[in-house]
């Protein structure tokens, strides 16, 4: 059966990304997104807003990454799965829903922003450098000069 738990939200980064390592040494970030719908009430012709707020995690080298480039403020597009979990605090249960990311990148509807490849690690640990590839030139077109006719 496929995977029907996906999910994505556009917001707004509400806390810092917060990096910790679990025991075994593999990264866990989390941070708080703001996501706001607006709309326009038919009946007051007035603009009404609501905000849901959402607990991101993510975990391994998206984990670094997401520490690494997000700030508070920043509007980023987030794509993974809801998942619910249950702890104890203070003799008391509670549950907790959040968004496990499998993707996080930053929303370039209002911002711009400059891609830096990063390391990818081999199965020993080591790093290993991403291979720079030239990019391919498109064969049969040429720049037209400014002399020609365009036509």
């Amino acid at each position: 059966m496929a995977n029907d738990n996906n999910v994505t939200v556009v917001g707004n980064v509400t806390r810092d990304p917060e990096l910790r390592f679990t025991a075994n040494g593999q990264a866990s970030c989390q941070f708080g997104l703001a996501v706001n719908r607006r709309w326009q009430n038919r009946q007051t012709q007035e603009w009404e807003e609501q905000v849901s707020f959402f607990n991101i995690q993510c975990w391994g080298d998206l984990g670094d990454n997401v520490a690494e480039s997000v700030s508070k403020g920043t509007r980023v597009i987030v794509a993974g799965r809801l998942e619910q979990r249950s702890y104890e605090k203070d003799g008391e249960k509670k549950s907790v829903t959040e968004i496990v990311a499998d993707e996080v990148g930053p929303s370039l509807r209002w911002a711009t922003c400059e891609v830096t490849r990063t390391e990818r690690k081999t199965g020993d640990g080591q790093q290993q450098r991403p291979q720079q590839q030239a990019p391919a030139k498109p064969s049969g077109i040429t720049k037209p000069s400014f002399d020609e006719e365009p036509f």
